[in-house]
């Protein structure tokens, strides 16, 4: 990409042999694999903490983030633990899909698309793509510690803090994975079995790849010869694996890409 937003050469080459690839008639099953690149075109911060959220290094009470917004702390202080987790849907609030979640669900009239993503915004799901698998959760969704109590909400300024279940008076919490806490078994589970079925393509858009569940089906993919797309404008683990590397942002190739494809705005 150049300053301006729009693609140079060399990438417009590269995305013109990615949608020749996406052409072809053997591929029929895509994997995008998200990160806190995508959202950041919605206006999100990229942040390093919960799930890609939060950059502050420490707390007003002297805990290390990654502390603060652990499963331990919300069970010892879950006022205090509620207190980041509010800031991080503060930062995620009024936030709309930008143009690279609309080409990713428009996708899903072309193939059949997937969709792994580690950002708890809810954006792919506004956007709609039907397929997802929120494998840090939604920041959106809560739910009771001790009952079976759930419940969808776009804005925690109305709620207490802690906030309590109105069915049984016990902890609620958001559905999102917090530090020292194991991946939610649905999404993991769905994440297993579509995996074990094989992608034709698989795009990597707007991650580090630190996470070893997330690099993972690139490299499967890479040992096994299957085309390979990275979309990230910095350095990543998987840079070093992928067939085709388009630095630039996720939104503006994105959408060159679906130019490329001859799909409408």
């Amino acid at each position: 990409m150049n300053d301006g937003g729009t693609p140079g050469s060399a990438t417009s080459e590269r995305l013109q042999r990615v949608a020749a690839q996406l052409q072809q008639p053997e591929v029929t099953r895509l994997l995008f694999i998200t990160g806190a690149g995508l959202s950041a075109d919605s206006g999100l911060p990229t942040y390093r903490g919960v799930s890609g959220l939060y950059e502050q290094s420490d707390t007003d009470e002297g805990y290390a983030i990654e502390e603060a917004l652990s499963g331990r702390m919300l069970q010892l202080r879950p006022e205090l633990c509620w207190k980041y987790i509010a800031q991080i849907e503060a930062g995620c609030r009024g936030a709309k899909p930008n143009r690279g979640h609309e080409v990713i669900a428009a996708l899903q009239n072309h193939f059949d698309v997937w969709v792994l993503t580690q950002n708890v915004d809810g954006l792919h799901r506004q956007a709609g793509s039907k397929q997802l698998i929120e494998i840090h959760g939604n920041v959106h969704a809560l739910s009771c510690t001790a009952c079976d109590y759930g419940h969808q909400v776009t804005d925690y300024s109305t709620l207490s803090v802690p906030p309590a279940c109105p069915t049984c008076g016990a902890l609620v919490r958001p559905d999102v994975v917090l530090f020292g806490e194991m991946l939610p078994t649905k999404p993991l589970a769905t994440y297993q079995q579509q995996l074990g079925q094989g992608f034709d393509m698989i795009f990597s858009v707007g991650t580090t790849s630190v996470f070893p569940y997330i690099a993972e089906p690139i490299w499967n993919a890479h040992l096994r010869g299957i085309p390979t797309i990275e979309i990230n404008p910095g350095e990543s683990e998987v840079s070093h694996l992928v067939s085709e590397r388009i630095k630039g942002g996720a939104a503006a190739t994105l959408d060159a890409l679906a130019e490329a494809l001859g799909m409408s705005a």
